[in-house]
């Protein structure tokens, strides 16, 4: 699975750097996103409706971290 730190990025910069790494797995693989920043709750599902991905989780980890794990739908 490929992982993305956006740990400490503000909005936009998680999106753009999921973007980013979506483009280089294959259909069906996963990408996963560590992000701090709040707003990535909301855009990063927006994100995946808008562009048709697919996402499997969100988890808050035990250091606050928001956790996602993105299907590459298209």
């Amino acid at each position: 699975m490929t992982e993305v730190d956006a740990t400490g990025l503000t909005c936009p910069m998680p999106v753009i750097e999921l973007a980013g790494a979506i483009e280089q797995v294959e259909v069906g693989q996963l990408v996963r996103l560590v992000a701090t920043d709040p707003t990535a709750r909301v855009d990063v599902p927006v994100w995946c409706r808008m562009r048709r991905h697919r996402l499997h989780s969100l988890e808050v980890d035990d250091d606050g971290r928001l956790v996602f794990a993105i299907e590459r739908s298209v």
